[in-house]
């Protein structure tokens, strides 16, 4: 590709017809470009969406990148596609999902630990969700799950990478057993959802 605007034009394309994110790697592939470039070519592109006002964003998810409606026509995007949006997640949902988020990779156990209460059901809706997956067994007897993030995460709460989470506060070994301190992000991941 010599052209800026035809590498920009094919990214586009790619991603268009992905409707997923796509990882930077998988672009360089398909050009036959270096990371550089391409990463070079989605920053330009990213900008002269934002420049022009457009309906559209090109957001980049850790390593990946992904084509999304602007912000600012989150309400009539909602409005138009309300019978094919998820409910909302409940506030037991957004705990079991900060835990795992802040502690990755966990067991359930270990989720049911720190808020005190089995969480079984709830995980098996984030799962649903494809908000949270399976990464591997722990390697103690019983090998149970353990669980992380996914990349609809990062999309969900509007985060380029897990670095993005707030910082969890300074608390005592007790508060943080309780799940006290991921009490406190709660609001702001309700925040966030309810905004994207």
């Amino acid at each position: 590709m010599d052209a800026p605007n035809e590498l920009e034009s094919a990214i586009e394309a790619i991603l268009f017809a992905a409707g997923d994110p796509v990882g930077v790697e998988r672009l360089c592939l398909a050009l036959d470009l270096d990371r550089v470039s391409v990463d070079g070519a989605c920053r330009r592109l990213a900008d002269r969406y934002r420049y022009e006002r457009r309906g559209i964003r090109l957001v980049r998810l850790g390593t990946a990148y992904q084509l999304c409606s602007a912000p600012e026509h989150a309400g009539v995007v909602r409005r138009a596609l309300e019978s094919r949006r998820p409910a909302r997640l409940s506030q037991t949902a957004l705990e079991v999902l900060a835990v795992v988020a802040y502690f990755q990779p966990i067991t359930r156990a270990y989720i049911d630990q720190i808020r005190g209460v089995d969480s079984a059901y709830t995980v098996g809706i984030l799962q649903d969700r494809g908000l949270i997956e399976e990464c591997g067994r722990l390697n103690v007897p019983g090998r149970p799950i353990q669980y992380r993030t996914t990349q609809d995460f990062l999309r969900t709460f509007a985060l380029n990478s897990l670095e993005d989470l707030p910082e969890l506060p300074s608390v005592s070994a007790e508060e943080e057993r309780t799940g006290a301190a991921i009490q406190a992000r709660l609001e702001e991941l309700r925040t966030a959802e309810e905004g994207s």
